[in-house]
């Protein structure tokens, strides 16, 4: 081969590793979970696709008093038996411990050496809605009980939603950015969506995001409650219902997903196994209601747009849609309204649709993490997961609801969405990575 050749080879590698514009591409290298379904991806991903419900009844706390009795919990939680020490499990609250089963999950998988990286160029953008909830309730209770003197001197960096980000770049040596979102139910994705930007504007090579929610205790449940948001059905298994005419309002759950992203050139020179791909995203907000959707869905109509135009795809390439899908009257509606709108009417109501929240529960800050996993997933396997819990169309929801799965099912690309209090609205576009070398 010829030395003009060598060059004009080297040059048609180049750009297919960057996009049109000379940005990075950004591929997915490592997943990892925790959620109501077990340790694992490959735990969420069988509940998901075999449609197991893991909402139960809640037994970290007397419910005896409450009107809702069941979440999405994890049971049986041992922190030391998936990689923390005993101190760690001791000092660290329980979404921090989450986070760090599901980021040494990913990075496992990913094969990330950090004694081969630079550890500059190597980010964590990992959020929490809420944070050390249970360490906060415990805190006030001591304060009101027992004095200042014995409030925690730890009780600060114990319950402030940074610690779970603070504590990854600890663990694993990560010096670049370290960020903690806070978008309510949109964290995860905002996350992910934030350190896909970072890398694709060249700031890092690799970056650690996710999402980690603690919310099954006493003051969450109750405050949701009594804010009419929380599913009252007894029956675990028809508790939360997706898309459903019955539906009734969320089921809590708690648990964690993490990512490992890298620039397509990173991954490519260290022959790291690529997953899929994030070929864009969006961000909006309705500017509309402190806890309701627009029920136009105009905000999360450009979300969609957003992040399907940033991967130079149309509606018309559309293969599914992970919907956030929460079971509350309110969200369901206004996401089918707002697919249909995306994609027209007829084009609209095809479109495959998914919420996994019938298997695990809405794991809030941690959800839009867990549900980018299981997107990523369905496009590599080509391939739509059903929706646990949902029986009964409703008219208000016209709209696709698979409840088997849909196989051999290729996909261009599919959306991610995730919805939070205060009108924030993130959607992650998740194709099947193409090797094109």
């Amino acid at each position: 081969m010829s030395a003009n050749e060598q060059i004009s080879n080297s040059k048609d590698c180049a750009n297919t590793y960057r996009r049109p514009d000379g940005t990075h591409r950004v591929v997915i290298t490592g997943m990892g979970a925790i959620s109501p379904a077990g340790v694992g991806v490959d735990a969420l991903w069988n509940a998901v696709m075999n449609k197991q419900c893991c909402i139960s009844e809640i037994e970290r706390f007397d419910t005896s008093e409450y009107e809702v009795h069941n979440a999405g919990e994890i049971k049986n939680f041992d922190p030391t038996e998936h990689g923390l020490s005993k101190k760690e499990a001791r000092r660290f609250e329980r979404f921090v411990q989450y986070a760090i089963v599901a980021a040494d999950e990913a990075l496992a998988q990913a094969n990330l050496d950090m004694t081969q990286e630079d550890p500059t160029r190597v980010a964590v953008v990992f959020g929490t809605g809420i944070g050390g909830i249970d360490e906060l309730q415990a805190g006030f209770a001591t304060l009101e009980e027992k004095g200042p003197k014995r409030v925690s001197p730890l009780f600060i960096p114990t319950m402030i939603g940074n610690i779970a980000a603070g504590n990854l770049s600890i663990r694993y040596g990560m010096k670049g950015e370290c960020l903690n979102v806070v978008t309510a139910c949109a964290t995860g994705a905002h996350s992910i969506g934030a350190a896909v930007r970072d890398i694709r504007h060249g700031y890092v090579d690799v970056a650690l995001a996710g999402g980690a929610e603690e919310s099954v205790s006493p003051i969450c449940i109750a405050g949701f409650t009594n804010l009419g948001a929380l599913s009252q059905i007894e029956d675990p298994h028809e508790a939360s219902r997706p898309f459903d005419a019955d539906r009734a309002g969320f089921v809590a759950g708690e648990g964690a997903g993490a990512v490992v992203l890298e620039s397509l050139e990173h991954a490519k020179a260290r022959g790291a196994h690529i997953l899929a791909e994030i070929t864009g995203f969006g961000s909006t907000g309705d500017a509309y209601h402190m806890t309701a959707p627009d029920p136009s869905g105009e905000g999360v109509i450009r979300a969609m747009q957003m992040a399907l135009e940033e991967g130079g795809f149309t509606p018309a390439d559309l293969g599914h849609l992970n919907a956030h899908g929460t079971a509350t009257p309110a969200n369901d509606s206004t996401e089918s309204a707002a697919l249909i709108a995306l994609c027209g009417e007829e084009a609209g109501r095809e479109i495959p649709v998914v919420s996994i929240k019938g298997t695990t529960g809405h794991t809030l800050g941690a959800a839009g993490a867990i549900e980018a996993i299981i997107c990523a997933l369905s496009v590599h396997n080509d391939c739509v997961p059903p929706t646990t819990g949902f029986t009964h169309a409703d008219p208000e929801c016209p709209v696709r609801v698979l409840v088997e799965p849909l196989e051999q099912y290729p996909q261009k690309v599919a959306l991610s969405n995730s919805l939070g209090f205060g009108g924030h609205n993130a959607c992650l576009a998740i194709s099947p990575f193409k090797d094109e070398e």
